[in-house]
């Protein structure tokens, strides 16, 4: 994946090493996330534009969920569903399988984002074709597909105007549902002045409407000449082999009708058993993602239809890591995600730092334990993607399906830990200090007293707060994000004591304390 640099535009360009690497795809971040925020952190204008963008999103979204009296019964029946497919989930891909190729489509499996790539890649070889239009698609990004295409020679055209503004910016997408969140208009202005080929420079403006109408003008052309499609999928329904893609553009339905040649890459988990059990979801999925009762476009394609839409159709059904997840009974309700991104709009953290800073083409909260479980917990700077959160609760509140976010944070901090058993840590050694210290009274006493006198010299310039803002090493990683608190003056004990010594039979009673 590219650094995100390019032409000198008006707005800043981060250098340095780019957010995703390459191995299991584009989901192994590069960069620990505490150091990848700290850089994000400094860009105001990004700051600005998360939290625009992201309470926008989510008011919307406020607004028509209680129009829906039965939204915590749509919840819970999506989640059970989901956990339906992942109980069911051989059974569930071999009907899925066998209702596809009934239906005129061709399967593929690929194990890792190598295998799918490859597959892919040789689809479209053997069309001749060295041109493709792209509808949006998580998957596709997860296995590096753009990047894979690239090296054989064929051009990958996203035809999503967030994703097209992210491609031409030589960037990498930042949010789930709107990949160019982190851009305000004037900002995509200058890169459609710079990218976009054969735009009217002097005549194109920041107002939405001359955005638009040039992105069209780009993408008519190629929706035109396009001979093979690629795509992703929303859903896939075991029962009649169908694939569902819902979008708010229409430059998915271009994709899926014009050209000869449609190639569907599928997550495993997208998974629905019966054709009855969309109507869950296309309900809960506008409403949590876009603020829409319903989506503008939804197609539904199964297999080949002569005479009318494409006529070649290929499945890749994609694992990359899915079984393992699977196989964590508390892991697994990752692989409910419906791709909303409804935990990204609520996210305090999401807010201030962006996608970027995961490192993964899942970002926010989800990303923060899908990442890490399809790729090991250990696997380059992912391990750090539990800690990349508050705790708070939100985006298992805000979340359609019920992923207890939160569980599997703490869940995957302690396989973390578990996996670093036996290394000798900072941490661990001073946990056990403390423990030999809280077991004895008199012990605990005196290690107060010494805690007490070591941070005399430090009062000076702590303050009326009786918090010191930085200290010295190793103690600075503690201050380097928030407060240190100074031990009291008078412990609990010295007051009592002191109390009781006021008091006729007092001095026993302190002694006793």
């Amino acid at each position: 994946m590219s650094a995100r640099k390019g032409p000198s535009l008006s707005f800043s360009v981060v250098e340095g090493p780019p957010p995703y690497t390459s191995g299991s795809g584009n989901i192994v971040a590069a960069v620990p996330f505490p150091v990848a925020a700290r850089r994000e952190l400094a860009d105001g204008q990004l700051r600005a534009n998360l939290r625009r963008a992201t309470h926008t999103i989510r008011d919307k979204r406020l607004r028509v969920v209680d129009e829906v009296p039965d939204w915590a019964a749509l919840r819970r029946s999506g989640a059970a569903i989901k956990d339906d497919v992942l109980a069911r989930l051989p059974e569930l891909l071999e009907q899925f399988e066998e209702a596809a190729t009934a239906a005129g489509a061709t399967v593929h499996w690929a194990r890792d984002a190598a295998e799918a790539c490859k597959v892919v890649t040789g689809l479209v070889e053997r069309t001749g074709s060295r041109e493709v239009v792209k509808v949006k698609s998580m998957a596709t990004q997860e296995i590096g597909l753009n990047e894979a295409l690239a090296e054989a020679g064929i051009a990958a055209v996203e035809t999503d105007l967030a994703e097209l503004i992210v491609q031409l910016a030589d960037d990498t997408p930042s949010h789930i549902l709107v990949p160019a969140i982190h851009y305000n208009r004037r900002q995509i202005r200058d890169i459609f002045a710079s990218r976009m080929p054969g735009v009217d420079v002097d005549a194109l403006t920041d107002d939405p409407s001359a955005l638009a109408e040039a992105a069209r003008r780009h993408l008519r052309a190629k929706f035109l000449d396009a001979r093979v499609a690629v795509s992703g999928a929303n859903f896939a329904v075991a029962e009649t082999g169908t694939l569902v893609v819902v979008e708010s553009e229409g430059n998915g339905r271009m994709c899926l009708t014009l050209p000869e040649t449609l190639i569907s890459v599928v997550g495993v988990e997208k998974l629905l058993p019966t054709f009855r059990d969309l109507e869950v979801f296309l309900q809960l999925l506008p409403r949590s993602s876009t603020g829409e009762r319903m989506n503008p476009y939804t197609s539904l394609w199964t297999g080949v239809t002569p005479g009318d839409g494409p006529q070649t159709m290929h499945i890749v059904l994609v694992d990359n890591g899915r079984t393992e997840t699977l196989a964590d009974p508390v892991g697994r309700q990752a692989l409910r995600c419906i791709r909303c991104s409804a935990c990204l709009n609520v996210c305090p953290v999401y807010e201030r730092v962006g996608g970027h800073a995961y490192g993964s083409v899942y970002p926010g909260p989800i990303g923060a334990i899908l990442s890490p479980q399809m790729t090991g917990p250990e696997a380059g700077a992912n391990r750090t993607l539990p800690y990349a959160s508050t705790l708070c609760g939100a985006c298992f509140d805000a979340c359609p399906v019920r992923i207890d976010i939160p569980e599997v944070l703490v869940h995957l901090r302690q396989r973390g830990v578990d996996a670093r058993r036996g290394r000798p840590s900072a941490e661990r050694t001073a946990m056990r200090a403390l423990s030999w210290a809280m077991r004895d009274r008199r012990r605990y006493a005196a290690a107060l007293r010494a805690a007490r006198r070591g941070a005399a010299p430090l009062r000076l310039v702590a303050g009326r707060r009786g918090q010191v803002r930085r200290l010295p090493w190793p103690l600075s990683a503690w201050t380097a994000s928030r407060d240190a608190p100074l031990p009291a003056a008078q412990t609990f004990r010295d007051w009592w004591a002191e109390r009781g010594r006021d008091r006729p039979g007092g001095a026993e009673r302190g002694d006793r304390a």
